[in-house]
């Protein structure tokens, strides 16, 4: 969780009543709030407190108000203005994620304030020792809420509602709260769009099933590789997915004995094929107290050199922030910026020093500056890379994925993305409700990466952008929604606690007496009376990537960049295979059948064991050094010269990015997007009408030059 003040204090005064309100309870009487509107709760919430003749601060010096009626549910904090927009459309905001409504799990802060005494951080043991006049909700996504109550301060309507919010927030650490009951609801509130939801949700590559993994492999086209069930009951590794891509000639049996030789059983598995033949494969550091016999040496060799005759081992983690450092970063930066909102000032030179003293666009250059090293490599030569972290579950998923964006134009696609995240993230066992601390159980193990990675996204965005489909908006809508805990992708650590929600339902397989059990790869959906019945295997919490769940069309119209060229990639397949050219600089050949590097800080060195720890240090011989990719801009220079005499450098099929001086910007729209004035301007308000308006000038440019042809044909005749 993020750091706070330390200012708390206990509420003596009886705690209200949090059991379940109807809408029309006396507190929620038009008489008593003036406001003719009700709040439209969804499946499985109540209405626990609500206190009207509420303002809501529509700028951070509080001068613009709305006046409404301010809600606190088990599930959310809701601000009803008296007057309803008059149109749907104003805001680009999904579900939860406006200046109306925030999800209980992502309140950061909660500060009470009165003129007579000073503002006081709340808590669930906090002790309000008066009536506050103004409530402040700090977000985790970095929103500032601000809501003013009456002018007379003496109605206890403001105490109840801040004592209940503060202690809604607390209890919104337990998940039960959110299984089973929200999703139906807000299906059943989107029937009229029934057919665009099915296609939106089932068209991500889930990385779930057998059908999903065999897909992707053939769109890589790895004809050595093959799907490997092995761990399709968890008994090998509960941190695995259910199904590993291993080499074709590798029979499971072989491959049994190879897991017990690293952290956590996780083996290397390819999790990416270049299409001149090179593999990027991921795995965890082998254990040290493992002792191989030569039968499982050769065994954990044939997965590691995967039929090539050269293997790269990247230590992932060297030159890259370590956990804590990036949880103690991203807090940094976090309270930097809800200062910001209490000063009068945009952003100044001393603003600008503590925000490089929070390191956190020095981690966003060092994952680019990485991603880039290991690209290069990926595409210098046919070999096997492999990306080696101690556990293969945090800096592993940001490696493998930001390199497939550089590599792969697919993954520059919503769905190729989606299912990049899907693949490296969600079923490769990133442990996001740790990481991610949504429930807010255990903060020493938070440390969101998973942001770090979509920051790194949004500085290729800047750099390219015509070379991805979706926009800035798509990922504020993926950073936001990891706060919402109303879908499954962000609430579990693996693939196996997602599967232990599902032990009391049948289980998404059939059997037959002569192919035995398999996946039901069919999915049959029943439509009565516009009702859809899905599958009963699955989860009832949805996916994120089902975002007509949380938005309207016209909001996910904004995750399409117009400039965007679809002849980017063709169908879904990879770039251009002639993108490689002759290299002169190749690494040094020698008689052994297999050669070994490790990288690690830049530099290649060429090892002659394969557990370099039992062969006393790492070897020295035949010590090859790469050209190290430093922060000035001279030798980023002479590196950007040298790979573009190695291959060719195109926007729309290999990205190369630049991560020096100001190439890396602060993402203000997500990072300030608590402060309205330093918003102005960033960012177009309707995206949709701008592409329209393009369109017609398009269409109006062609019309004249084809009307300029034809003027100069006559003229000629």
């Amino acid at each position: 969780m993020l750091s706070m003040s330390k200012n708390s204090f206990k509420i003596k005064h009886p705690l209200p009543d949090t059991g379940p309100r109807s809408p029309k309870s006396p507190h929620m009487s038009r008489k008593r709030n003036g406001n003719r509107h009700t709040l439209q709760c969804i499946a499985g919430e109540y209405i626990q407190e609500a206190a009207g003749h509420v303002k809501k601060s529509s700028s951070r010096d509080g001068e613009g108000h709305i006046p409404g009626t301010l809600y606190c549910t088990n599930l959310r904090v809701a601000f009803l203005p008296d007057s309803s927009p008059n149109n749907e459309n104003d805001s680009c905001c999904l579900f939860m994620c406006s200046d109306y409504e925030v999800a209980l799990p992502c309140i950061g802060k909660l500060v009470a304030v009165n003129s007579f005494t000073k503002a006081k951080v709340l808590t669930s043991t906090s002790t309000l020792k008066f009536i506050p006049e103004e409530l402040i909700i700090y977000c985790r996504d970095f929103r500032v809420l601000r809501f003013q109550f009456h002018e007379n301060g003496l109605e206890p309507q403001a105490f109840r509602v801040t004592m209940a919010i503060a202690q809604a927030q607390e209890n919104s650490g337990r998940d039960t709260c959110y299984e089973y009951l929200t999703l139906k609801n807000l299906e059943n509130s989107c029937l009229a769009r029934q057919d665009i939801q099915l296609q939106e949700e089932f068209s991500v590559v889930l990385f779930e099933t057998l059908c999903d993994w065999e897909k992707e492999l053939k769109r890589l086209g790895a004809a050595d590789w093959r799907v490997s069930p092995v761990n399709e009951r968890f008994d090998m590794s509960t941190s695995l997915p259910k199904y590993l891509w291993v080499p074709s000639r590798f029979l499971d049996n072989e491959l049994k004995r190879a897991f017990v030789h690293f952290n956590e059983r996780r083996i290397p598995r390819l999790c990416w094929h270049h299409p001149r033949g090179s593999d990027l494969l991921r795995a965890a550091n082998f254990h040290t107290n493992s002792d191989p016999e030569k039968e499982d040496i050769r065994a954990i060799e044939t997965l590691l050199f995967a039929g090539h005759s050269q293997c790269v081992i990247v230590e992932a983690t060297a030159d890259l922030p370590s956990l804590p450092e990036i949880h103690q970063s991203y807090s940094k930066l976090w309270n930097l910026s809800l200062c910001l909102t209490d000063t009068s000032v945009v952003p100044d030179e001393k603003w600008l020093s503590s925000l490089e003293n929070t390191r956190w666009l020095d981690h966003v250059r060092l994952c680019l500056k990485k991603a880039n090293e290991v690209t290069l490599l990926l595409t210098e030569r046919s070999r096997s890379i492999v990306l080696q972290e101690s556990d293969d579950r945090d800096v592993n998923c940001l490696l493998a994925s930001l390199v497939q964006v550089l590599s792969d134009p697919y993954m520059r696609t919503i769905h190729g993305f989606q299912s990049l995240i899907q693949k490296e993230w969600v079923a490769a066992g990133h442990p996001f409700l740790q990481r991610l601390n949504v429930l807010q159980k255990n903060d020493q193990d938070e440390s969101p990466i998973f942001f770090l990675f979509l920051d790194s996204i949004w500085q290729l965005l800047q750099q390219f952008p015509q070379s991805f489909e979706f926009t800035e908006a798509y990922l504020m809508a993926i950073y936001d929604s990891c706060f919402i805990p109303f879908s499954s992708t962000f609430l579990f650590n693996c693939q196996w606690e997602r599967n232990r929600k599902n032990q009391n339902h049948f289980l998404n397989q059939i059997y037959t007496p002569i192919n035995g059990w398999q996946e039901n790869l069919c999915l049959e959906i029943l439509q009565k009376g516009g009702y859809s019945v899905k599958n009963v295997g699955h989860t009832n919490l949805s996916t994120v990537w089902n975002w007509l769940l949380r938005s309207n069309p016209w909001q996910t119209a904004q995750f399409r960049n117009p400039w965007y060229n679809e002849n980017n990639f063709n169908n879904g397949g990879t770039f251009n295979k002639k993108i490689l050219l002759t290299n002169d600089d190749k690494m040094e050949n020698i008689s052994e059948k297999w050669t070994l590097y490790i990288f690690s800080k830049g530099s290649l060195s060429l090892q002659t064991h394969i557990f370099p720890w039992k062969n006393g240090t790492l070897s020295k011989k035949c010590f090859h050094r790469v050209q190290a990719l430093e922060t000035s801009r001279e030798q980023e220079k002479s590196w950007k010269a040298k790979s573009n005499g190695s291959f060719i450098y195109h926007n729309d099929l290999l990205l190369l990015p630049s991560y020096i001086g100001t190439s890396i910007r602060l993402w203000k729209r997500c990072y300030l997007r608590g402060n309205p004035e330093v918003q102005v301007g960033l960012f177009a308000s309707n995206i949709v009408k701008l592409t329209e308006e393009l369109d017609l000038l398009q269409k109006r440019l062609t019309y004249l030059q084809a009307r300029g042809s034809c003027s100069i044909t006559l003229e000629n005749a």
